[in-house]
């Protein structure tokens, strides 16, 4: 067990830097913000801390849109306070992850205004470029996640360059070596700083179909996932051809490579394919990325056959790698919200961070959600992301997870500016964390007493994972680990449960102030609403174990059933 790689069952914080703690009253989160909160942070017990983009940018995609791979934009600070940042959480134990931006820049990038100017200079190769159709259309129908087509033309070159993103976040061209190199040199920098790990955004857009192959059309009924409504035509595709390339998976081994000269750090890819699990199985390996996740659990799919189903196909699919999981992150509706809707409760809350940090894999615990936040309610005039300002009413975008950290109940939260960059709703306010500091059975300290306990259960940590039969909503399975193993059963319902208990099961007490737990009344376990159930086993056999081949079509069933509800 201490062999074992420090992000193997990690529980990792993310912080989305804009909207954690402003020390300069600009409205913006800095770094000295970060450096402010640590305390905090540890107090959480989590194992490291993943800081989405802080580097210099022009914020067309908050920081998604890098200038500079090298430097931090002043809005956040300077690189002074990152080492500082970096100083302090290693001396509070905390391993600190930064998010890696590598298939495009902005345009606002040198290598961009060098590309841009002709076609015959250093860099006019850095950059996906292609000749209109003949006439003058682009040179195939890919789409960009932003909504309209994926090309941008260029009238200095007389050419269209390829962007998956927003158009101000042209495509870097992953097949000229020169490229390769000059990313993995912006990695090795802050390697070198001593980072403990890279959160790799997007890592399968690195490259395209040299051939620029048109992508085949997507059935209607088949125009969903990842949020890509029917009112978005980047759903009505499949996205064979502007990403996922075999050619990516080189470069991955080029990173792993350079990502081993230094054995404390790790790296995550973020996955999202036309099968992101099969892609997975595919990226994540021993000679690629330590851990990947994608986005099934970011769904609003919310049952345990789908949970079930989801997981059973990702051990079948990456039966070599790591998985790491995540139910809320800066893209995504809060996950109280997307999948408790107006019903959602502290219980709700306290269950979900025990359900995710259950399951076998590491955990991306997004900021707030210690706190059981909601998904805010940003009214149009106040929305900032291009996303959802494109395509409101129908799709809000992402500022309703990306609102500032309530701190305190004050008016502006504690958040340290009184007009954030972003509103901060009521409700947040009332959920602030000096409040849940001070009440015993606060989301916050359920979260911070489940994860204390988690780490006294080798078997939760790294074990590993089988489901049990059980009907809907309790979602039940075992993790083993060395001879030990545990019974853990979860009620995904408001209403009690009651559901047979396997023998030789010893119920194991929850941590106090933890999610709601179960008894046991006469061999049968009786679990209440949002109910959480664990227990050690003893023998080798139990009723209903059934093996992971049937996770593909739990999960794929499991999906149209939530679909025609």
């Amino acid at each position: 067990m201490a062999t074992l790689p420090w992000w193997r069952g990690a529980v990792i914080y993310q912080i989305y830097p804009r909207s954690f703690m402003d020390t300069d009253g600009n409205g913006v989160g800095d770094l000295p913000g970060i450096v402010a909160k640590l305390d905090y942070i540890a107090s959480l017990g989590v194992d490291a801390i993943w800081i989405s983009p802080f580097f210099k940018s022009p914020m067309a995609d908050f920081g998604y849109d890098i200038a500079d791979y090298r430097d931090v934009d002043p809005l956040f600070g300077t690189l002074g306070d990152f080492d500082r940042l970096l100083a302090k959480a290693h001396a509070l134990g905390i391993r600190v992850m930064i998010d890696q931006v590598l298939s495009h820049t902005s345009i606002e990038h040198d290598w961009f205004r060098q590309s841009r100017a002709s076609r015959d200079n250093d860099k006019a190769d850095w950059y996906v470029w292609a000749d209109p159709r003949p006439d003058g259309t682009p040179p195939n129908n890919w789409l960009s996640i932003f909504g309209g087509v994926a090309w941008k033309w260029e009238p200095r070159r007389r050419q269209y360059f390829l962007h998956n993103f927003l158009a101000s976040q042209p495509d870097l061209n992953f097949h000229n070596p020169a490229v390769r190199e000059a990313t993995l040199d912006n990695v090795r920098f802050w390697l070198d700083k001593g980072v403990d790990g890279l959160r790799l955004d997007a890592i399968n857009f690195c490259f395209h179909d040299l051939q620029l192959r048109d992508n085949p059309a997507k059935p209607a009924e088949l125009r969903q996932g990842r949020g890509f409504s029917p009112d978005n035509p980047y759903a009505f595709q499949y996205h064979h051809h502007n990403n996922t390339q075999p050619e990516n998976l080189r470069f991955l081994e080029e990173l792993r490579a350079l990502i081993d000269r230094y054995p404390q750090a790790t790296t995550l890819g973020e996955i999202s394919s036309e099968d992101s699990l099969a892609t997975m199985g595919e990226y994540v390996n021993e000679r690629r990325l330590h851990m990947g996740y994608s986005f099934e659990l970011l769904t609003e799919d919310f049952s345990a056959a789908y949970i079930r189903g989801t997981v059973e196909n990702l051990e079948i699919k990456m039966a070599d790698g790591w998985p790491c999981w995540a139910i809320s992150n800066h893209d995504v509706q809060r996950a109280v919200s997307r999948w408790g809707g107006a019903d959602a409760d502290d219980a709700f809350a306290k269950q979900l961070i025990a359900l995710v940090c259950s399951l076998r894999g590491s955990v991306c615990l997004y900021q707030g959600e210690e706190l059981g936040l909601g998904e805010a309610e940003v009214p149009y005039e106040a929305l900032r992301d291009p996303y959802g300002i494109a395509f409101w009413p129908n799709f809000k975008g992402r500022d309703g997870c990306r609102t500032p950290m309530p701190w305190t109940g004050d008016a502006d939260a504690g958040f340290g500016s009184e007009a954030p960059w972003l509103p901060i709703p009521a409700e947040h306010r009332a959920r602030n964390v000096a409040a849940q500091d001070a009440n015993p059975a606060s989301v916050l300290n359920a979260a911070r007493a489940f994860l204390r306990w988690r780490k006294t259960l080798p078997a939760l940590l790294h074990g590993d994972i089988r489901f049990l039969d059980a009907p809907e909503p309790i979602l039940a399975f075992t993790r083993h680990l060395d001879g030990a193993t545990l019974l853990v059963v979860f009620n995904l319902s408001s209403a009690a449960v009651r559901w047979p208990l396997p023998a030789g099961a010893k119920p194991l007490p929850l941590a106090s102030h933890g999610p709601i737990g179960g008894r046991v009344e006469k061999a049968q376990l009786s679990l209440p609403g949002r109910g959480v159930f664990f227990a050690e086993l003893t023998g080798s056999v139990l009723s209903g174990d059934t093996d992971h081949a049937e996770g593909r079509d739990r999960a794929r069933n499991a999906r149209a059933t939530l679909g025609s509800a």
